[in-house]
C-alpha cells in the first residue's frame, strides 16, 4: 500500500489535514507543517479507518528527518522542488 491509496494531494489545498513544504533548501523540503501556504503540497486522509491524520503527520516528520524526501528532491543549487507524484508512491505499511 502506498500514501497514494488513502490520501487526496492538491496544493493551494485549504481544506488539507496538513501540509509538506514543496520548494525550499534541501533540508527543508517536505517539512510537514500545520500552516497553510498554497505554495505547499496539502494532504488529507480519505480513509481514516487506515490511518488518522495525525499519526500520518508524524509519519512525514520521522520520514523527513530520515532523509527520504532529499532522494526526490529535484532542481539545481539551493532551490530545491519535491512533485505530488513523488509522494504518492512512498510505501506504509500497518503491521
Amino acid at each position: 500500500m502506498t500514501i497514494g491509496d488513502i490520501c487526496e494531494f492538491k496544493t493551494n489545498f485549504p481544506e488539507a489535514d496538513f501540509w509538506l513544504q514543496r520548494k525550499g533548501s534541501e533540508k527543508s523540503v517536505g517539512l510537514p507543517v500545520k500552516e497553510f501556504s498554497p505554495e505547499h503540497i496539502g494532504i488529507k486522509v480519505i480513509n481514516t479507518n487506515l490511518v488518522l491524520p495525525d499519526f500520518l503527520f508524524y509519519y512525514f516528520q520521522f520520514l523527513h528527518m530520515q532523509g527520504v524526501f532529499t532522494q526526490f528532491a529535484h532542481g539545481t543549487l539551493n532551490l530545491k522542488n519535491i512533485k505530488i507524484s513523488d509522494i504518492k508512491n512512498i510505501p506504509i505499511s500497518f503491521k
